[in-house]
């Protein structure tokens, strides 16, 4: 018999209405479960989208699909798909079919973060960035801006659920919250802890080490280059430039290399990409709030962000990617960020002097 107050779970044991129990008991009328996330997915959303289908299979028997928003381009995510063998379904082919239920992770509805623009209504959203979406009559929430990565919360689901987890997907939710906690300062709550030690003796760390250490391509270089020849330092802040930007990702992949400055407390990358300007932005300040205040800084210019404590990206559109265009918006986005960090009279400075550049170039 169940205690005064509480619930018989899934498994058959007394409950204090867990939200791993809720989320199961409002699919159980559903035909079957699609997974979206946000664009150009990262290992959180992978990892959790993976772990919350193998959730919903192992208690509900439910059909599900995970999906993908956008090409994968940094290495280390793309090496994660191939090497873990997911199956990922672009987002631009899903056809939406009666009884079906959408379940949106690691993000937010009308974040600009990501193509999937309601189609057909969202059942639930599990999510662990600050920046807050459009939720609204959504059925199931479960928003946990206090923990580290998104994994945390769906391996306390499985846990809660004792749900046996095979050897790829403690891996996938494994290498999903260490590439979210890992930085320094160390973002990880009590829970993404708990998760981290629960997963540990179910994990492939060989396919980890493989994971981390896949090759990168010129691109990543070449871009690198770029970034470095066109970084200016205002105090403590860092900003680099990258006018044609090759892939999308290639600003966080910068980005996490250049806040690591001496120095250093912030570091933005913003980069052209297609009709867009692609930003990416670190901190090792506390209680930084990172995402907010890019979001701040970009939303009176057309764009979105989000994002969390000490990271946050986001894009602006561009009605023209022509040099003056793209000089313009530089410069109002630096005034502006300058003005949220209280530096609006702190000059710049370039990273590398043009002396250093033509004495490489030579």
């Amino acid at each position: 018999m169940s205690r005064p107050g509480s619930e018989v779970g899934l498994n058959g044991r007394s409950t204090q209405t867990r939200k791993s129990d809720r989320f199961l008991a409002g699919l159980e009328d559903f035909k079957a479960v699609t997974f979206v996330s946000h664009v150009h997915p990262d290992p959180d959303s992978l990892g959790s989208m993976v772990g919350l289908a193998h959730l919903v299979d192992s208690t509900l028997g439910l059909p599900c699909r995970v999906t993908r928003d956008g090409p994968i381009c940094r290495a280390e995510n793309r090496a994660m798909v191939d090497i873990l063998e997911m199956q990922l379904t672009p987002i631009s082919k899903v056809t939406w079919s009666p009884g079906e239920a959408v379940v949106m992770v690691d993000s937010q509805p009308k974040t600009g973060r990501h193509s999937f623009n309601g189609e057909v209504s969202i059942y639930g959203v599990l999510d662990h960035h600050q920046t807050p979406g459009d939720l609204e009559g959504i059925p199931f929430l479960d928003i946990r801006r206090g923990i580290g990565a998104t994994c945390s919360l769906v391996t306390n689901y499985l846990m809660e659920q004792d749900v046996s987890i095979p050897e790829h997907i403690a891996t996938s939710l494994y290498y999903g919250i260490e590439t979210e906690v890992g930085g320094f300062p160390r973002e990880a709550s009590a829970l993404d802890d708990e998760a981290l030690q629960y997963l540990f003796p179910l994990v492939d760390l060989d396919l980890i080490a493989k994971i981390k250490n896949t090759p990168l391509p010129d691109t990543f270089y070449e871009t690198l280059l770029v970034a470095l020849q066109s970084s200016f330092i205002y105090g403590k802040l860092l900003i680099s430039w990258i006018n044609d930007l090759p892939q999308p990702e290639l600003c966080a992949q910068v980005v996490d290399f250049m806040v690591r400055h001496e120095g250093i407390e912030w570091a933005l990358v913003a980069g052209v990409y297609q009709n867009e300007m692609i930003l990416s932005m670190r901190t090792n300040a506390p209680r930084a709030q990172a995402g907010e205040l890019l979001r701040q800084v970009v939303g009176k210019v057309g764009g979105k962000a989000g994002g969390h404590d000490r990271r946050a990206g986001g894009t602006i559109p561009m009605a023209s990617t022509s040099a003056s265009a793209i000089e313009s918006l530089q410069s109002e986005l630096r005034r502006r960020l300058l003005k949220s960090l209280g530096m609006e009279d702190v000059r710049g400075q370039r990273l590398l002097s043009r002396k250093e550049m033509l004495q490489c170039m030579a």
